[in-house]
């Protein structure tokens, strides 16, 4: 009767490389957001880092150390904050989705539910904490040691 060899030390390997594509192609999107103001970054850049950080450690400190991308990263991994000008930005472009809804959703009950929930997404973005700047900077650093 033939044994079977357990596939386990394959995984590891095929695992990383799909966390590393996931984190590629979410860190891709994110400089896409950079130019396409309807196209979010940071989020894609927290997916990034997320899957990096179990694909490629390496990719997510730089990612974190980056110094676009990094500072809204950090402050949200170090405090669950989010700066001003990224809150902002946010608000904006929720207005706007939600004028760009109002007028060309005919359905009612999915518009009222739409504007809804986006309401509720800024009352929430505009509560979070925003970063402080020495927090902020210790931890960039500490990423920086690792």
């Amino acid at each position: 009767m033939p044994q079977f060899q357990p596939i386990h030390h394959l995984l590891h390997p095929m695992r990383n490389t799909l966390y590393l594509a996931l984190a590629g192609s979410s860190f891709g999107l994110g400089v896409v957001g950079v130019f396409l103001p309807l196209m979010p970054t940071t989020c894609f850049m927290l997916l990034a880092v997320w899957a990096a950080s179990k694909g490629s450690p390496r990719f997510a400190s730089w990612i974190r150390c980056h110094p676009r991308f990094g500072p809204p990263i950090v402050a949200w991994e170090s405090e669950r904050a989010i700066p001003r000008p990224a809150k902002w930005i946010a608000l904006i472009m929720l207005v706007l989705s939600m004028i760009l809804l109002a007028f060309t959703v005919d359905v009612l009950a999915l518009k009222v539910a739409l504007l809804v929930s986006l309401s509720l997404l800024g009352i929430w973005i505009v509560t979070r904490p925003e970063p402080r700047p020495a927090t902020s900077l210790m931890a960039t650093s500490r990423f920086r040691q690792r």
